[in-house]
């Protein structure tokens, strides 16, 4: 659980039903969230507001303070009592941050043989979840809307899903992609507006000649080089086959020069995606490949080709998986086979080792394409599960996300001439359907794929940031 961020847990109420009412509301809000927090099911903490949400003033200030402080990440609302929802309008219309409605009641359930008005009046979430609903919704709030009794697995499995959503959509707006060299030429989807982006999803995107990053490529010291491959050779098998040992060992430490200078510039310049382009090496021997996984692994960003929507989206949903399960996939051939229609995902190089099954190993392989020296990568068999790979794409007028619903599986079958790693996995709701509908909607080939998101988060960020969506499942 981190220290640093929070969530304000919000009790609705009102004045009307007095000081002792009040003080039971509050009574019964503390244990709650003391529960909550001892639960060890949310990744944040859960902060009781001090103040009840009683008065338009109150609610005001409370939204206005969460908007200040930057370590609150969202805030989570429960109507204990009715609570006149005019109260809310100023307050809500203001909040800049996730909002969280828990339709919930403090007692699952209902004390049939002690049950009086005074009860009624006390415990009347229904009541109130109706008037405070009906004015989000009014007030056009994408909130988060979670149903359930509160000490229920589901029901913390949901809010704690929401925050990772929340946090992740905070931090959007921190994103900043390093590009190394342009686009692709004569690619489409890879291309957007970036003026728009960064209105839209707070992403900054600066552009970088190849010499900016040769520059601190040169300033890496043998040191340093020798220190990173001793680390390498505990961490990976290398995998020499035919190659000299020293020729494989150069091509390695030229790939740990690129990553300590990568690094180094990205944390210069607080950026935490880049992209690279095969077609923009001048002065670089190699085209990144074990640096760039290396650099995955530790939650930066990355997309080929110069695709800065795709690093952009790998940081962003690295942050809400926690880096675990998630990074950069292309879809790449079609198994057709009746039946047990698949599709292979991997890249040139740089496939995220968090998707590895396998102990990756460092293959050295000519690459074919960019004209320059075989470069090392990291080689590994992915792995498998249920996940989604998710896309965003520029339409012209606006952004469009597309989800699809994927099982993963770690591939039964030997490929001794592939020296790529390689994701395997099948489409929903079945192969032709999934992609059909996949590229009718303008899908691109490069996408983020995550076994640790479900559908509903990414939906959830989607609703958010006020982002048209598909899901295809």
């Amino acid at each position: 659980m981190s220290n640093k961020i929070k969530y304000w847990f919000v009790v609705g109420s009102q004045g009307l039903y007095g000081d002792d009412a009040l003080q039971q509301v509050k009574n019964n809000a503390e244990k709650m969230v003391e529960t909550l927090n001892e639960s060890g099911k949310f990744p944040y903490e859960i902060i009781l507001h001090q103040s009840l949400a009683t008065s338009a003033d109150t609610i005001t200030k409370i939204m206005k303070d969460a908007n200040y402080h930057d370590e609150v990440q969202g805030v989570i609302t429960w109507m204990h009592t009715f609570s006149p929802a005019k109260m809310w309008i100023r307050g809500t219309a203001l909040l800049q941050k996730p909002l969280l409605h828990l339709v919930t009641q403090f007692h699952e359930d209902i004390p049939w043989d002690t049950i009086d008005m005074d009860y009624m009046n006390l415990h009347q979430s229904a009541h109130g979840d109706r008037e405070y609903g009906y004015i989000n919704s009014r007030l056009k709030k994408n909130n988060k809307v979670v149903v359930g009794f509160w000490q229920n697995e589901d029901v913390q499995q949901k809010i704690a899903d929401w925050m990772n959503v929340a946090y992740a959509y905070n931090e959007s707006f921190n994103i900043k992609v390093a590009r190394f060299g342009d686009n692709m030429r004569n690619v489409a989807v890879t291309d957007g507006d970036k003026i728009e982006a960064q209105i839209q999803l707070g992403w900054v995107v600066d552009y970088y000649a190849i010499g900016d990053l040769t520059a601190v490529v040169n300033q890496v010291t043998e040191k340093e080089v020798e220190s990173l491959f001793e680390e390498y050779k505990t961490l990976y098998e290398l995998d020499y086959k035919n190659y000299d040992k020293e020729d494989f060992d150069s091509s390695v430490k030229e790939q740990i020069k690129y990553e300590i200078a990568i690094k180094k510039f990205l944390d210069e310049g607080g950026y935490t995606a880049f992209t690279t382009n095969f077609e923009d090496l001048y002065g670089m021997k190699q085209l990144p490949g074990l640096a760039v996984q290396r650099l995955n692994e530790q939650g930066y960003g990355f997309a080929g080709e110069g695709d800065w929507k795709t690093a952009a989206l790998d940081r962003l949903l690295k942050i809400m998986s926690g880096n675990s399960s998630t990074g950069f996939m292309e879809d790449y051939t079609y198994n057709l086979t009746n039946g047990s229609e698949q599709i292979l995902g991997s890249h040139m190089l740089e496939v995220d080792p968090t998707l590895a099954a396998t102990k990756p190993k460092i293959v050295v392989n000519p690459l074919g394409i960019g004209g320059k020296e075989d470069p090392a990568r990291l080689v590994f068999d992915g792995k498998s599960g249920d996940g989604v790979v998710v896309t965003i794409s520029d339409m012209g007028t606006h952004f469009k996300m597309l989800v699809n619903e994927i099982t993963a599986h770690t591939p039964e079958t030997e490929a001794p001439n592939l020296p790529v790693a390689r994701v395997l996995w099948e489409v929903s709701p079945n192969f032709k359907d999934g992609v059909y509908k996949w590229i009718k909607e303008g899908g691109g080939h490069h996408t983020v794929l995550s076994l640790s998101l479900s559908i509903d988060q990414i939906e959830t960020f989607a609703e958010m940031m006020d982002l048209e969506y598909k899901v295809i499942r």
